[in-house]
């Protein structure tokens, strides 16, 4: 068994620890990258999925036809659907359309499977429920969500259009 002599000296001169001081005094005096959260926003991607909103049509009619698309592709079953009785086949529109966040895992299915782009996974993550039922949208909170977001909806489904 020879003894390296190299590794010996270095290990006596704690070579390995300087190495490490070096790296931090070399970061120490560069300027800080931390983001004041608060005060100051990171920019979002166009492919964030964030709270759920449905869309409506420039006229101010729904977009969503009843497929029930995003209800069947759904892994977590957090999509529940009723078409209306009273619409026609031409035009079939939802009685019900409620979302439970508190199932929900944010995939994403939902808004790729949906034809119309009617139900679509927003910028907003900064929402938050006191209790389970605050987390349960129904279509009144949804289309909500879809007119106070419209402008930011419709510049993140134009920025991601160009990937689909």
């Amino acid at each position: 068994m020879s003894i390296d002599f190299k590794q010996l000296l270095g290990s006596f001169l704690l070579k390995e620890l300087a190495q490490g001081m070096a790296v931090t005094l070399k970061h120490f005096f560069k300027p800080n990258i931390t983001i004041q959260y608060p005060e100051e926003r990171t920019p979002i991607s166009p492919r964030f999925r964030g709270e759920h909103a449905l869309r409506k049509h420039d006229d101010g009619g729904e977009r969503c036809v009843a497929c029930k698309l995003c209800e069947a592709v759904c892994p977590a079953e957090a999509i529940y659907i009723e078409i209306d009785v009273n619409s026609t086949a031409s035009e079939r529109l939802t009685s019900v359309y409620d979302i439970d966040q508190t199932k929900c895992i944010f995939c994403g299915y939902c808004q790729e499977a949906c034809p119309v782009e009617a139900i679509v996974l927003g910028p907003n993550f900064e929402y938050v429920g006191e209790s389970r039922a605050d987390l349960y949208f129904s279509k009144q909170k949804l289309l909500a969500n879809g007119e106070q977001w419209k402008k930011e909806l419709d510049a993140c489904i134009e920025a991601d259009g160009k990937y689909r």
